[in-house]
């Protein structure tokens, strides 16, 4: 018996112990139970298997089938993480279409925003989507409250938006950087269908995209300096780390700082005085 197939037979009988007939939409009996939770047999039923076959698999004397673990997570009212653990176990890839969950701003980030006043700032979720900025970052880069939430993505806006990419003074290099960094999410998560179609448009819109993701350069783009040409404040020279979240949540802090003295510091500090309240930033 391998390691892997005493830890599933384990694993099954400690959900089995943690569930009741009437969880289970199963009779009460009058008779005793010497064990707590499901009974053996009763798990055979809900997953519609014998019981001798659901003997075996928690004796680890025989290898689940696919068909028989979507029965048994059913049956044993598996969770999410449950789920992935019992299919790991058993050796096999769950076939199911998952569920992605709508990507929210952890409060510890949007805290860290609030007072980065003098920092342009921005939370990147999964495939570099935008998922909150603070004023200096609206104020460096671009109005993201008006892009479509839809759309509000940074690699996107890098390739499709004319100010943004503009504002680069070394886009192709930045640029490049974001492809590799997107390419080294999707081999995390090869089944993402939001990201296939992000580089399908991409791919479409763009012959420097098209070339880049297939040259398979990776980069977790975790730091780096930026040079910017802005419109208002004139050129600038930044640099970028990304902080990534401790939940596994995907989330990552994207801050842009200069050497204090500099003259892209004195120029951030008076781009970012625009964004205080009552300051009114000026439009030419």
């Amino acid at each position: 018996m391998s390691s892997d197939s005493k830890a599933l037979g384990a694993f099954l009988k400690a959900r089995r112990a943690r569930l009741t007939p009437r969880e289970c939409g199963l009779p009460e009996t009058d008779s005793a139970r010497r064990v707590a939770g499901l009974r053996r047999e009763e798990v055979a039923r809900l997953a519609s298997i014998s019981v001798d076959y659901y003997t075996r698999l928690e004796q680890g004397r025989v290898r689940a089938s696919a068909s028989v673990l979507v029965t048994l997570a059913r049956a044993l009212r598996l969770d999410e993480d449950q789920r992935k653990y019992l299919y790991d176990l058993a050796g096999r890839a769950d076939a199911r279409p998952r569920r992605r969950s709508a990507q929210r701003v952890r409060p510890a980030m949007r805290r860290l925003l609030d007072q980065l006043t003098r920092t342009p700032a921005l939370v990147l979720g999964k495939r570099l989507d935008i998922l909150a900025w603070n004023p200096a970052a609206a104020a460096l880069y671009t109005d993201f409250g008006a892009v479509p939430p839809a759309r509000r993505n940074y690699l996107r806006l890098l390739f499709t938006d004319p100010e943004v990419r503009r504002m680069h003074a070394d886009w192709a290099h930045d640029a490049r950087e974001a492809v590799a960094a997107l390419r080294m999410e999707a081999a995390a998560d090869p089944d993402d269908p939001d990201c296939a179609r992000l580089v399908g448009e991409l791919s479409l819109q763009d012959p420097d995209f098209r070339t880049w993701w297939a040259e398979h350069h990776v980069n977790d783009a975790a730091y780096g300096t930026k040079l910017y040409r802005h419109r208002l404040v004139g050129d600038l020279t930044l640099d970028c780390d990304t902080w990534a979240s401790p939940d596994g949540s995907g989330q990552r802090l994207m801050i842009l700082t200069a050497e204090p003295g500099s003259a892209s510091h004195d120029a951030l500090l008076i781009l970012t005085s625009w964004t205080a309240p009552g300051a009114e930033a000026p439009t030419g």
